[in-house]
């Protein structure tokens, strides 16, 4: 028995993009990974066209031995290390917001960007289209003082999109999470 076959996908510029259809509709149907360029909801997991990955995804899905990664067409695939150098080029703390992203993936979530909400994940028990993001999720280093006026106002936005707001904060040990409840007065 052969071991299976890694999925190649190339990094150009910011973007990840795996350019055989069946390949990204593969990856899509295994946990929403990617999304195929230009179709801004995808209805199906099948697609007739290359679909793009984030750098969280891309390097999540390489650690797990799913995707090679390369930077030019002919080329050698990339190293882990060379993987994270890119991405931290191109996204600030990106080391910190992918050791939150692994472990919600390890511990079964679907993570979505989460931009459209002013934060860094959208995260769903089943997925997009199957059913709504429960939290968003604002990575937070230990170091770093949050103001009061900033837990307010993200509050207020995750209650006006029904979603619980969630500070995550990267640790050695673990990641902790702080969950945000707003009652009325």
């Amino acid at each position: 028995m052969t071991p299976k076959q890694q999925i190649p996908a190339q990094i150009i510029e910011n973007k990840v993009v795996v350019w055989n259809p069946a390949d990204g509709s593969s990856l899509y149907a295994k946990g929403f990974f990617g999304k195929p360029l230009g179709i801004r909801k995808p209805k199906t997991a099948e697609f007739d066209r290359p679909s793009q990955l984030s750098f969280f995804e891309a390097l999540y899905l390489l650690r797990k031995g799913i995707i090679v990664i390369y930077k030019e067409a002919i080329s050698k695939p990339l190293s882990e290390k060379a993987v994270v150098e890119i991405a931290e080029y191109h996204h600030m703390n990106f080391s910190q917001k992918f050791q939150v992203y692994e472990d919600l993936r390890n511990r079964g979530f679907v993570v979505r960007p989460g931009l459209k909400f002013g934060a860094d994940f959208a995260i769903y028990r089943q997925g997009p289209g199957i059913d709504h993001s429960l939290f968003i999720i604002q990575v937070v280093a230990k170091s770093h003082e949050i103001s009061a006026i900033e837990v307010v106002r993200a509050g207020r936005l995750a209650t006006s999109v029904r979603k619980r707001f969630v500070l995550a904060t990267p640790r050695k040990e673990k990641t902790r999470y702080f969950v945000f409840t707003w009652m009325k007065p």
